[in-house]
């Protein structure tokens, strides 16, 4: 239990309660609800990969159509249904190994093994009227397996694959003209299966990989101007892994998830603390095999893993680290089907979305507590918070003046910082001890359900 809060209430005394995990104030609130309609894609979608729109904060889904031939399609969430991104089914033929991202103004790009140009790597961009090639189409040296496309800070579209003829992992650029080799092509120096790229604060790309070199075990490299070279020890993992995925934590340390060979095919997180990488939390925390494992940073700052769980129907199961070990992010297995292909995300208000291809009911995209967490719907508030962004003492003030109110306050991981009865009009909390990050404020009662965030600097 973390210290109680000081809450000062004007006009009415309350009793604070202490900071409880996974509180509920209503069965409804603190799960997983789906976004639009199930089964939006019309067809079974196959390598789903979603991301956040930044600009508009709307979430788009790319993946390979059955509906159209495996070709790609890609559509978003308008707030209300789930429309198609351009023409369904874009693509000059079938697609595989989809990947999703946006440009820093908000342009949509996706990347692909292109079987219409012989497995080879392509990427495409919504124009505002339709999908167009970037670069010539194919452009990879020979056939390229589990593409990912990311941005550097600098706003350059970047994409790393396993190339088959150059026989390891090789990183590309858009240069506004071609695609141009980072550094060496094939510069693991074996085949790379499961490549992750992730660019740190200062702009180095990285990728994880599982290593073929060294005994398929967890290598991680990064681009140092001129070479490439190992982040720690090559092959650091314990054993064999699988689906690995790197990503940045906000202050720039390197994380990496995978399915753990060495611990009954479980989840194991590590990261790079120089001169080598450790373990956070348990090695082996989830109960089951976390097939297509897709991991994360909250906006406040805590790693996600999202994944199709074999120990629970491969159903969806979302797990976060917080207080030194991982707990479930709502119930275990949550999704009504299976859950292939699962991609995690989050909005711009820290709901973690989770998109997956259904194999009976087609795409499917889920959040987490729209009630709590989903300040970014669309509701009107009754509430004004002050000042915001705010260090250490924040006024909260209410247009309804009713004996029952209750105040609740969340964190962006969906923990309790406060849960009031009898709120009324004002309150004045100390946030000193809370960590920097983005808060969720919640005022209820007979009537009316007002919404709020807090920026705690």
């Amino acid at each position: 239990m973390k210290k109680a809060l000081y809450l000062l209430l004007l006009m009415f005394p309350v009793v604070i309660v202490a900071q409880t995990e996974w509180f509920k104030s209503a069965p409804a609130e603190y799960c997983w609800k789906n976004v639009g309609e199930l089964g939006f894609s019309g067809g079974i979608a196959r390598y789903t990969s979603l991301a956040f729109n930044p600009v508009t904060n709307q979430p788009y889904v790319g993946y390979s159509d059955s509906a159209h031939a495996q070709r790609a399609t890609v559509m978003k969430f308008d707030g209300n249904n789930w429309v198609n991104v351009g023409s369904p089914g874009f693509s000059a033929g079938k697609i595989t190994f989809t990947s999703l991202a946006f440009s820093p103004a908000g342009v949509p790009y996706m990347a692909y093994t292109d079987y219409g140009s012989s497995y080879k790597a392509t990427v495409m961009k919504f124009d505002g009227t339709s999908w167009v090639n970037v670069g010539n189409p194919g452009f990879s040296t020979g056939y390229a397996q589990y593409t990912c496309l990311a941005f550097s800070p600098a706003g350059l579209p970047y994409v790393a694959y396993c190339d088959y003829m150059d026989e390891g992992a090789t990183v590309m650029k858009f240069d506004g003209t071609s695609w141009v080799n980072v550094g060496t092509a094939g510069f693991s120096g074996g085949m790379a299966f499961y490549i992750s790229l992730a660019f740190s604060p200062d702009g180095q790309p990285h990728v994880v990989f599982k290593d073929e070199e060294n005994s398929h075990k967890a290598t991680v490299m990064k681009f140092d101007g001129t070479n490439w070279t190992t982040v720690g020890p090559a092959g650091f993992s314990a054993a064999e892994v699988a689906f690995t995925n790197i990503a940045f934590s906000p202050s720039g340390v390197p994380y990496v998830a995978y399915s753990d060979y060495g611990n009954a095919f479980r989840a194991t997180v590590m990261k790079f603390t120089e001169p080598s990488w450790v373990t956070v939390g348990d090695p082996g925390f989830s109960t089951g095999f976390p097939d297509y494992a897709s991991f994360a940073f909250s906006p406040g700052g805590q790693p996600y893993l999202a994944y199709e769980d074999e120990d629970n129907q491969a159903k969806a199961t979302v797990m976060k680290f917080e207080d030194d070990r991982w707990t479930l992010v709502g119930p275990q297995g949550f999704s009504s089907g299976e859950a292939e292909w699962t991609s995690l995300a989050f909005s711009s208000a820290g709901t973690p979305y989770v998109a997956f291809g259904d194999s009976l009911r087609g795409a499917n995209v889920m959040k987490f507590d729209s009630v709590m967490v989903g300040v970014d719907e669309r509701k009107t508030s009754g509430l004004t918070i002050y000042p915001n962004p705010a260090k250490d003492m924040i006024t909260i003030e209410s247009s309804s003046d009713t004996k029952e109110n209750r105040l609740t306050i969340i964190n962006a991981g969906g923990r309790s910082m406060i849960n009031c009865p009898g709120y009324r009009t004002k309150a004045i909390i100390n946030i000193h001890t809370w960590p920097a990050g983005v808060y969720f404020v919640r005022m209820t009662n007979d009537n009316a359900v007002h919404v709020g965030k807090i920026i705690k600097q």
